[in-house]
């Protein structure tokens, strides 16, 4: 019987297939980190509202300040974003487009990726700052001991 032998094709697949995951990891992560910054905000809200503590803890308050925080010089300096840099050249690797292929590769993108122009990403993301830094007056972080 005779053994099957892989041509160039099924070789670069193999080999391309961990940076597609890495990237698709990736571009997870950087969904986890928006609706960290987005939800974190919603979070100390309702939180304060329902008087959960543990929002108003200092390390989470810190952590979403500091979120937002490089979200918004980032934008003002005209940066890329790392992790999409990073997403985008696992991307190259693997020899796929940016904007294409797998399912959840496809929603997620959709979901992170619109276009405008640069000012109203510079304008929404400082105006949301703004609402970060305006919780930390009406809802203070409390150092935990």
């Amino acid at each position: 019987m005779a053994q099957h032998r892989p041509d160039a094709r099924e070789i670069a697949a193999k080999h391309d297939m961990p940076y597609q995951l890495l990237a698709d990891l990736v571009l997870a992560a950087h969904i986890a980190l928006v609706v960290f910054v987005g939800g974190g905000l919603a979070l100390v809200v309702i939180g304060n509202w329902r008087s959960w503590n543990w929002v108003n803890g200092l390390w989470f308050r810190l952590m979403h300040l500091a979120a937002i925080a490089i979200v918004i010089a980032e934008t003002w300096l005209g940066l890329t974003c790392p992790l999409t840099t990073l997403e985008m050249w696992l991307r190259a690797k693997a020899r796929a487009t940016t904007y294409s292929s797998g399912f959840i590769e496809y929603w997620l993108q959709r979901i992170l990726y619109y276009d405008a122009p640069a000012w109203v990403f510079a304008v929404g993301y400082t105006l949301f700052g703004l609402l970060v830094v305006a919780t930390w007056w009406f809802y203070p972080p409390v150092r935990r001991r």
